[in-house]
């Protein structure tokens, strides 16, 4: 690859408007374009983050640039030397080209001096993040590329400009960050560069578990995040960011019955998840599903392994992972019901399920009925091409149920006809557990097809049974409302795929 291939200074000029550069010189600075729009422009990606190195105060040229062009307010980072300005809908950041000294236990920077921009250059992560633009100054209109970087854009190598050990010491976000442009780019890792990764994996420790989890996302959220799992794997950051990822790894076999290598399956169904989903919550799913197995495993004797309740324990396994990496509380319960409920749906593809069965599961799943579903397709990971057609079948009869029951019955955004109010004025009670029973009871009379989904026949059926409801032991209709809520979980959960040509079930 070469700057040939495009005019990578007319590029730039789109992205960064005249003014800002028109600005930058006549205040008398030396800037550049820097880093990862020179990158994503000569790999034809686009980009809304324009990074500018200046040889000078960064801040107070944005201060000055903001003022000038009327741009509002500058985010300002002095200790680091940067500043962020938003202006026609692009992010720029203004950035003092800096060398940076570091303690052993933290990755911020302990000093930073001004220096010229070829040893600002010097101490960016990657090469293929050590290019840059001259936009004003002594290198106005020159393109520098001190460390090769274009030359490993076009091998597809990530590789650090100075030594890894170094690099990755200093600041060991950067082995994340390069595992990630790994496995976007799908660019391999300089062996040196990969060697530093292995020898520096403690350090990722004395990162924030924020930046962490960010940089996790991305890597969820990016083209390829199953070669990003496996190069965290590789290097041995696995262990320490998600060690019960780590856990899954293993085959035990007792007699001729063994079990299915749990982590290689995890991954084959995020690889499925990936190839519908562009959803980082449902791909992280796809690889934690079975995380609760390791925990649940047990041999049977004539039987084999079993793995009884390992949703419920990964479910909460799930949980503890999602706030390890700060996902946020909304995705966090929606990472934990995917992995709860995984295998509710296949559960459903055996002759003779109810309508009100199906009623239950799109009720408990609700908003997640679509992602639960993909997650659900993507497990069926068998080899045996018969076993895979009939678990398809039996799927899609099942999704053309849902389809039928969802139309009928609007059951996506199931809740009682009768809010507690309505029931309290209609049978004369006060709030508790009385309430609770009488609306569990409606609610239980429509999944069970008794009566219609309508106001009309949820007045009707309350008045039939409020009677004998309000006169029960209060202790008895709590015990009836905590067995409500077990039941409406029950469905088999212990349900195994039939073993396959290989021996090993799910």
């Amino acid at each position: 690859m070469s700057t040939n291939s495009i005019d990578i200074y007319k590029e730039i000029r789109h992205l960064i408007p005249s003014e800002i550069i028109e600005i930058a010189e006549s205040d008398g600075y030396e800037i550049y374009a820097v880093g990862g729009c020179i990158r994503d422009l000569l790999l034809g990606r686009k980009t809304s983050d324009i990074d500018i190195a200046v040889v000078g105060d960064a801040p107070k040229l944005a201060r000055s640039i903001s003022d000038k062009l009327k741009a509002g307010k500058v985010a300002i980072y002095a200790r680091f030397g940067t500043a962020l300005l938003r202006y026609n809908g692009m992010n720029y950041e203004f950035a003092t080209a800096r060398s940076e000294s570091y303690l052993p236990d933290s990755r911020k920077p302990t000093e930073i001096t001004p220096v010229s921009i070829d040893e600002d250059l010097s101490r960016r992560d990657f090469t293929i993040n050590a290019l840059a633009l001259g936009l004003t100054g002594v290198n106005k209109d020159r393109f520098i590329d001190n460390f090769n970087g274009l030359s490993d854009l076009k091998d597809g190598i990530i590789r650090t400009p100075l030594e890894p050990e170094k690099t990755f010491s200093d600041d060991p976000l950067r082995m994340l960050r390069g595992i990630r442009f790994a496995a976007e780019f799908s660019f391999r890792i300089d062996r040196k560069t990969l060697n530093g990764i292995h020898k520096n994996t403690s350090r990722i420790k004395i990162v924030a578990q924020e930046r962490i989890g960010e940089e996790i996302w991305k890597m969820l959220s990016g083209s390829d995040p199953v070669r990003a799992m496996q190069l965290l794997l590789e290097c041995g950051l696995m262990n320490i960011i998600i060690p019960e990822i780590v856990a899954m790894h293993g085959v035990e076999q007792i007699g001729k019955h063994h079990h299915k290598e749990v982590l290689l399956h995890s991954l084959r169904v995020m690889q499925n998840v990936v190839n519908n989903s562009e959803d980082p919550v449902v791909r992280l799913a796809g690889i934690l599903h079975d995380v609760g197995k390791p925990l649940t495993k047990k041999f049977i004797a004539k039987q084999g392994w079993t793995f009884h309740g390992h949703e419920v324990v990964g479910a909460r396994i799930a949980g503890r992972i999602g706030r390890r990496l700060r996902i946020g509380r909304q995705n966090l319960a929606k990472l934990t019901s995917l992995v709860r409920l995984h295998m509710r749906p296949v559960n459903l593809t055996s002759d003779g399920v109810t309508d009100s069965a199906i009623r239950r599961l799109m009720v408990e799943t609700g908003d997640y009925l679509d992602d639960q579903l993909i997650l659900c397709r993507a497990d069926i990971t068998t080899a045996n091409p018969r076993l895979v057609g009939k678990y398809l079948a039996n799927f899609e009869e099942m999704q053309r149920r849902m389809g039928d029951v969802e139309a009928r019955d609007k059951m996506r955004k199931f809740q009682s006809p009768l809010r507690g109010d309505e029931i309290m004025e209609i049978c004369g009670v006060t709030a508790g557990p009385v309430i609770g029973a009488l609306k569990g009871g409606i609610e239980d009379a429509i999944l069970e097809g008794k009566i219609p989904y309508t106001s009309e026949a949820a007045r009707e059926y309350l008045l039939e049974i409020k009677d004998e409801i309000i006169n029960t032991d209060i202790e008895k209709l709590r015990q009836e409302i905590r067995n409500r809520s077990k039941d409406r979980r029950s469905i088999n959960s212990g349900f195994q795929f039939p073993e396959d040509e290989a021996g090993g079930g799910q």
